[in-house]
């Protein structure tokens, strides 16, 4: 006789009352955003943007922003979308990315849109978009999908 078990009550995910100042709190102990000159232009649960201007400093040769940059502030959007919709007091560490780069990064300003594709209690997943900005007009130049861990009780990894 084969017995089946029902899955215990999943416990629903609360995100933070204020996301905004949690993840603004957390963006700015970045060092590697700060290096890039990357910024928080928007936070809401589940989304998160972030911007960079291109300078000389985070290209590669041929003049386009680096890849290395690109994935870092796709990573990270991807990341603070995760923790938008995480209880208080939780982390999240990356797990794993895959990254298609699929234009040069070049243009005035590159915008990396993050969003909660699935939230779990142990493991999201998320996606982030990177646009450049030239002349008024967007084109996609990256697209990222993360798998994201929520952390608790780790010393060091917090909000």
């Amino acid at each position: 006789m084969t017995v089946y078990r029902t899955a215990p009550p999943r416990t629903p995910v609360m995100p933070s009352a204020a996301p905004h100042t949690r993840i603004a709190s957390s963006f700015a102990k970045q060092g590697l955003m700060t290096t890039l000159g990357a910024t928080l232009e928007s936070v809401a649960p589940g989304r998160v943007e972030i911007s960079l201007v291109p300078q000389a400093a985070i290209s590669q040769q041929h003049g386009f922003v680096h890849a290395g940059a690109v994935a870092a502030i796709a990573d990270s959007a991807a990341g603070y979308a995760a923790l938008s919709v995480m209880p208080e007091g939780l982390g999240v560490l990356t797990t794993e990315f895959k990254i298609n780069l699929m234009a040069p990064a070049a243009g005035e300003r590159l915008i990396a849109r993050g969003r909660v594709v699935k939230a779990g209690r142990t493991l999201t997943v998320a996606q982030a978009e990177v646009f450049a900005v030239a002349n008024g007009t967007e084109k996609l130049v990256a697209l990222l999908t993360a798998t994201l861990m929520a952390i608790a009780g780790r010393d060091g990894i917090g909000d």
